[in-house]
């Protein structure tokens, strides 16, 4: 049953069903809109949602402060961006009532409204790339990657294979080792994602996602998740290699796309969360643009009058 506003229910898996088809109906264009982005991120924002006429609601908590994801739904959207506002204020007693992840379209809908303050979140901008500039890795700009690629194949007798169930110990095992040479427990991000990651592995089927893993002599060495985000879009949500490998990484990121989703104009590798090293990462693959997303408040003067 779904939850009428103002009711909201804790997501679990069970409502992959309903949530993935209005989602996807709504063709988004940033990461975070996917039923499997929210679900394995789920208990570390204890994702909520409800249903609002038309929109899909989800909300979650941060460091103690509720926020909203935007409204899923058609446009114009202003009003049940009021809504989350209000009920966010009154009913989770947030002191700065925040919508965040805005796209693009949601910004344009909303600029003129005085009571509302946008801003960029330059942070979690998503990095979308060309999937046959992924595969291809042509030209001088992607000399270093294919140089990395080629010194795997000079080291190392390696392959690509689907996820299956038989890898998953492996790939808890390869998590496991990543997080003791980055410190997991000592980084509450790291922290989340490796939770994120365990959610992943434990449920990738029932999500519907496609997977897939470097093997070297047998062993995983590296291993990725993805799914379409849109018609024209695959999003990449989770990727991990064998850290002392440096190269691995330029791996499964080119084998990944060529053989899951060469069917894709476009590939999104979401945020760099702020990161410097990520971020040069990132731009380090020549990303065809970046989606932008934004944050909504409501402004200083309009505090308290929300109806």
């Amino acid at each position: 049953m779904m939850p009428d506003f103002p009711n909201f229910k804790s997501l679990s898996l069970h409502d992959r069903t309903v949530m993935h088809a209005r989602i996807m109906a709504s063709q988004p264009r940033i990461s975070e809109l996917t039923f499997t982005n929210l679900f394995i991120w789920h208990s570390v924002y204890q994702t909520e949602w409800s249903v609002y006429q038309d929109w899909l609601f989800i909300i979650g908590s941060h460091e103690g402060e509720p926020f909203a994801l935007p409204p899923v739904g058609p446009g114009p959207r202003e009003k049940a961006v009021m809504k989350l506002m209000e009920y966010l204020e009154k009913e989770r007693g947030a002191a700065k009532p925040r919508l965040e992840r805005a796209d693009s379209t949601l910004m344009q809908e909303l600029e003129s409204d005085p009571a509302l303050c946008i801003q960029p979140m330059r942070e979690q901008y998503d990095y979308v790339y060309r999937s046959r500039d992924l595969i291809e890795l042509t030209g001088n700009r992607y000399h270093r990657k294919r140089n990395h690629i080629n010194a795997m194949q000079k080291k190392y007798s390696f392959r690509y294979e689907p996820m299956e169930e038989i890898y998953v110990h492996q790939c808890t095992e390869l998590v496991e080792k990543w997080c003791g040479i980055k410190r997991c427990e000592e980084d509450m991000n790291l922290l989340g994602e490796w939770e994120a990651v365990g959610e992943m592995l434990a449920h990738y089927q029932a999500l519907g996602v496609r997977g897939g893993v470097i093997l070297i002599e047998d062993r995983v060495a590296a291993f990725a998740f993805g799914e379409m985000l849109n018609p024209t879009t695959a999003v990449i949500h989770i990727e991990k290699a064998d850290p002392e490998i440096g190269e691995l990484y330029a791996v499964i990121n080119q084998q990944f796309a060529a053989h899951e989703f060469s069917d894709a104009s476009f590939i999104n590798r979401e945020q760099d969360l702020g990161e410097p090293g990520l971020r040069t990462a990132k731009m380090s693959y020549h990303p065809d643009h970046l989606v932008e997303k934004f944050l909504i408040t409501i402004s200083e003067r309009e505090k308290g009058n929300l109806s």
